[in-house]
């Protein structure tokens, strides 16, 4: 596509955005003098639906209006909320809505399925990550590598970038997998990484470690809302997202998992047991054997947090109603322009790392700034242009198509030029 740097230009691609509306149906934070801040920090916190509050609203009237019935009697009974986001969320990444739930967190879940899917032997025991996964992805690792009696150290494999670059290659980890996977139990591969901002291919990764009866796992959290994973048709055994990011739920609310089906009937499957993963239709029986429940359902343990679960559920219906194509051929053309813009500074000071390739990126662009010292963003962040820092040189901003402008970019990157 074919951009023009100038402001008119900008204002005449939000004028025939058919998307540009959904701006309207978020609170976007202003400066005191009554400003919309440029906000691109989509990627650590979405901002708020307008229509969150009265979501949340009614679930507070009907707890004071019906106590504990509101289990059974609110407009949207408790007992089942969970269930009202399940179709949603599963058409966001690609799944079946048996094989997808809400619940706990990002970590929490990610450790409740390697209670499954994680089943080290004294030869078949390492796990995969990439070299430089989210921190809470390693931490979990190392533990599960401690916790069955093994040295983290050598039980950790990194899948790293080749020397000189920033992106990985997936070849490199077709190399791995094939030289060491008889010793290999898992991979789990963040789907797009949050530092660099790559999106990876899922069903290639699946592919290679299943070749070698590896596990394969997702961390989604920078995904989800963002790509269209296609967890379904990738193959891949479970992931996890959280939804506070590019799904718009509120800061600190609940995590979603899958599961695919083809584990959805596997009682075998260890894992831990809690209230929520008992058979609904026995569950208030209290003296009853556990039977786990068939599907992703089968990995919750407690009955969850509803007004976190409306705020989810505002925001899914926005994106149902939106549909994920829709939002990604924008956030390719809204990204693309940014990406322009950019380049068009010139500046040696700066450069992106992120893949040019849309296709290998979500909305995310990762700007690496030479003899960084975290100025330029602080300077960012005093003219009201949110980002976020990343040691040890990089500002992530994620220009989202659910609220972002094109005339915020244009806007964002003027100012950075004069900045530079």
């Amino acid at each position: 596509m074919s951009y023009q740097n100038n402001l008119t230009y900008a204002q005449q691609l939000d004028k025939e955005d058919k998307l540009s509306y959904l701006r309207e149906q978020f609170h976007i934070p202003k400066d005191d003098n009554g400003n919309p801040w440029l906000y691109f920090t989509g990627n650590s916190l979405g901002l708020q639906p307008k229509q969150t509050q009265k979501y949340i609203q009614q679930e507070l009237n009907d707890w004071a209006r019906l106590g504990v019935e509101g289990h059974f009697e609110a407009k949207n009974p408790w007992l089942s909320y969970h269930e009202f986001l399940a179709e949603n969320m599963a058409n966001i990444v690609g799944a079946k809505p048996i094989e997808v739930v809400v619940m706990n967190t990002l970590t929490t879940n990610l450790h409740l399925l390697m209670v499954s899917f994680y089943q080290p032997t004294k030869k078949k025991y390492k796990i995969v990550i990439e070299s430089d996964a989210f921190p809470s992805d390693r931490y979990a690792v190392e533990s599960q590598l401690n916790f069955h009696g093994f040295d983290a150290k050598e039980g950790l494999i990194e899948w790293k970038p080749r020397a000189g670059e920033e992106l990985l290659n997936i070849e490199d980890l077709e190399t791995i997998v094939s030289e060491q996977g008889d010793e290999i139990a898992l991979l789990l591969i963040g789907g797009v990484n949050y530092y660099t901002g790559q999106y990876l291919n899922l069903k290639r990764i699946a592919e290679i470690g299943h070749a070698k009866d590896c596990f394969v796992g997702i961390d989604l959290a920078h995904g989800a809302g963002n790509i269209c994973p296609d967890l379904h048709n990738s193959g891949v055994d479970f992931a996890a997202w959280c939804t506070y990011k590019y799904l718009n739920s509120g800061p600190g609310s609940l995590a979603g998992l899958f599961v695919h089906e083809k584990h959805a009937k596997n009682k075998d499957l260890p894992r831990f047991a809690g209230w929520w993963n008992h058979n609904k239709e026995t569950r208030f029986n209290m003296r009853m054997p556990f039977d786990v429940m068939s599907g992703a359902e089968g990995w919750q343990l407690s009955n969850p947090p509803i007004l976190s679960m409306a705020a989810i559920r505002a925001s899914l219906d926005m994106f149902a109603e939106v549909g994920m194509e829709a939002l990604r051929e924008k956030s390719e053309i809204l990204t693309g322009y940014f990406e322009y813009l950019i380049n068009e500074i010139g500046s040696e000071d700066i450069k992106i790392i992120t893949p040019s390739n849309p296709k290998e990126r979500g909305c995310q662009l990762s700007i690496q700034v030479k003899n960084a010292d975290k100025s330029l963003h602080q300077k960012l962040t005093e003219k009201h242009i949110i980002t976020d820092w990343r040691e040890p040189d990089v500002i992530r901003c994620a220009p989202t198509p659910m609220y972002n402008s094109f005339e915020d970019v244009y806007r964002m990157v003027s100012i950075l030029k004069d900045l530079l």
